[in-house]
């Protein structure tokens, strides 16, 4: 299961969790940074790196950041 960004990343735009990906699939959108599910490894770099503990892995994405999961899916569509 890939990483997911939630809501604490609305503008922040840290970009800790960019400058640690080994795999580039941190994106920066409008408002807030997204991970691309096809590409993450799922080393947790990122989720370790995030300031604000806005990253979680899908599964694990609190039910009140579920719509996140689709977020993140639908930039990179």
């Amino acid at each position: 299961m890939p990483f997911v960004i939630t809501s604490p990343c609305i503008n922040e735009k840290s970009a800790e969790c960019v400058e640690v990906c080994p795999v580039d699939c941190i994106e920066e959108g409008e408002d807030m940074f997204h991970i691309d599910p096809d590409v993450c490894i799922e080393c947790g770099a990122c989720e370790a790196a995030c300031p604000v503990q806005a990253i979680y892995m899908e599964e694990e994405v609190p039910d009140e950041e579920s719509e996140y999961i689709d977020i993140n899916r639908s930039f990179f569509e």
